[in-house]
């Protein structure tokens, strides 16, 4: 249902304007004054047409329309007029009011321009819709309160109009993706689309697929041409996480594609074109990586022409209550609770603990504890065990680690690790890999190199 405003001096054409659009939500004002007062108020932001009088007692829709035109330039307006003004209301059109009707109204005249107004604001409103489906979708917010944080989203909004690549270094789970976001919708890209990959999630043949696109046939199961997220994200970002974990392989091709701006399909002999700015991130040290040779130093060097280091959520504690409530007002609101608070010695609980996984592990927590709650404030009854004491004085969330004096080699202590991780969190692999600082598809090569069967 559309809301319209009807501003007219003439109490019977109030009501019979509000009579006449009863399919509406209507709100109808005498005066321009309080007319203009709720359009910039919060509530006016959902009005979505405007019918107004050209002559009115305190001030003329003129008037009226040259305030809007500066505060509210998308809000169309359909100007009402007598004979004796149609100059005026030739006047408004060219002002930017969307059309004029005379009095005394006709009714299927001022239906039929209403309709077509709100017809061409549905379409206008699912025109954005789909550009930021196109572009990744509108981007989440990033909740922070702490001056370290505040250094690296300043550094972001600043370098976001470039075109340069990015390398964004951090832990597992401290937002890596959310800053990629951030710097596609705040770029001159963002407009088109924002596509994300994880590099460590696909076997090399996978990601070559995923990233260049194959032609029917060029390997068993290609039973279709398909497109690479390079050509889907032509024109926008490619957000490639845990670049860290690409083989040299890919590298190489992927660096033919930064320097080149071409690629090859796989299966294909033709190169295709591409516009693509290329933002990357990883949990690893990658000078280290390219120092050992598992890192094409070229690529590295390509990637990183400016970095972005993301603290982790222990070095940065002020983070965690806008951090918690901002989770804690989320899934409220997607499970329907009437949850809106956190009781002291809970907020505090969290703010104690040490976050190995950062801020996705909060995230966990918060809403395994929306979920449990069950009256209108978190407690720490609704915490797990390991997120309601200390990181001094908690069960540990890691084991501790083998002791030097046990003179094992680090290989064995390593298994020890791994091992005892996994059995910690109930051999839940993902959790596992986040809480090591490692990739899932590391993870899973590790278990099989130890012959680590879990449960």
């Amino acid at each position: 249902m559309a809301q319209i405003c009807i501003c007219d001096d003439e109490e019977g054409i109030l009501k019979y304007l509000k009579k006449l659009l009863k399919g509406h939500q209507v709100t109808t004002f005498s005066r321009g004054v309080d007319l203009l007062a709720h359009l910039e108020s919060p509530a006016g932001e959902r009005v979505g047409l405007l019918l107004q009088d050209l002559r009115m007692p305190d001030m003329d829709g003129i008037q009226i329309l040259q305030r809007l035109k500066e505060k509210r330039p998308e809000l169309p307006v359909i100007i009402m007029t007598a004979f004796a003004t149609v100059d005026d209301a030739v006047r408004a059109i060219k002002l930017g009011a969307y059309d004029y009707v005379t009095k005394p109204c006709p009714n299927e005249k001022l239906l039929g321009m209403v309709e077509n107004v709100l017809h061409l604001r549905r379409l206008a409103a699912e025109n954005r819709r789909l550009r930021e489906e196109l572009s990744g979708g509108a981007p989440e917010p990033i909740v922070f309160a702490s001056p370290r944080f505040r250094e690296v989203y300043d550094l972001t909004l600043k370098v976001a109009s470039s075109d340069a690549n990015i390398l964004i270094l951090g832990e597992s789970g401290t937002g890596k993706e959310l800053i990629a976001s951030a710097l596609h919708h705040n770029s001159p890209r963002r407009n088109h689309p924002f596509v994300s990959l994880n590099c460590a999630a696909l076997t090399d043949t996978l990601l070559e697929s995923q990233l260049f696109g194959h032609l029917r046939g060029a390997f068993t199961g290609a039973v279709t041409n398909q497109k690479g997220m390079l050509e889907e994200s032509d024109g926008g970002t490619l957000f490639l996480d845990e670049i860290g974990d690409v083989s040299p392989a890919v590298q190489a091709k992927l660096l033919r594609v930064i320097q080149e701006r071409d690629f090859i399909p796989v299966g294909s002999t033709r190169p295709k074109k591409v516009d693509v700015r290329f933002v990357a991130a990883t949990n690893k040290d990658l000078q280290r990586e390219v120092a050992e040779g598992r890192f094409r130093e070229d690529l590295y060097y390509r990637l990183n022409v400016i970095t972005l280091n993301l603290p982790p959520l222990r070095e940065r504690p002020e983070d965690i209550e806008p951090l918690v409530r901002h989770f804690l007002r989320r899934f409220a609101a997607r499970m329907a609770k009437d949850i809106s608070a956190i009781a002291p010695d809970a907020l505090a609980a969290l703010q104690n603990y040490g976050w190995p996984g950062n801020v996705r592990e909060l995230e966990n927590v918060m809403e395994r504890a929306v979920i449990l709650t069950a009256g209108s404030a978190i407690t720490t009854a609704v915490i797990p065990l390991r997120g309601v004491q200390s990181a001094q004085t908690a069960a540990p969330a890691l084991p501790m680690p083998v002791q030097p004096s046990a003179m094992v080699p680090l290989e064995e202590m390593e298994r020890q690790h791994i091992e005892a991780v996994l059995k910690g969190n109930n051999y839940n692999k993902s959790r596992t890999a986040e809480i090591l600082g490692i990739s899932r598809r590391t993870l899973d090569r590790r278990i099989a190199d130890f012959g680590l069967m879990g449960e």
